[in-house]
């Protein structure tokens, strides 16, 4: 069974920079599927930035140009880099896994995904 763990999050001016990193563990078969979402109290989890086996990656609109979304399959991690941070990325930012053997694109909705991360909370203050 697949496992997810976040690390990275913190506090940051806006216009800063952080890194989150999430450690995948628990299958051989690294997911096809991997993403990165958030949530802040009240709304919806929102899907930010996802990443397929071979490469391909989606973002959120809103983040496109400053996140950038990796996986590194030898140290089976995927990292989440965001630059240029604005007060409206504040959120718990969770890792997803799409632990389905047969998945051809990660998208950005919650309903795709089946395995979640604890989340890690990153702040941006104005």
């Amino acid at each position: 069974q697949v496992r997810l763990q976040e690390s990275g999050g913190g506090s940051v001016q806006a216009g800063g920079s952080l890194e989150l990193s999430c450690a995948v563990s628990g299958n051989p078969n690294s997911p096809n599927c991997l993403a990165w979402f958030r949530q802040t109290p009240g709304k919806e989890r929102e899907g930010v930035a996802s990443i397929y086996t071979g490469g391909s990656t989606w973002y959120v609109d809103s983040v496109k140009g400053r996140f950038t979304i990796s996986q590194d399959n030898a140290k089976n991690t995927v990292s989440l880099q965001m630059n240029s941070l604005k007060p409206e990325d504040t959120a718990v930012y969770y890792c997803a896994a799409d632990s389905r053997p047969w998945v051809w694109a990660c998208g950005l909705t919650r309903s795709q995904y089946d395995v979640w991360g604890q989340g890690t909370q990153v702040s941006v203050s104005s």
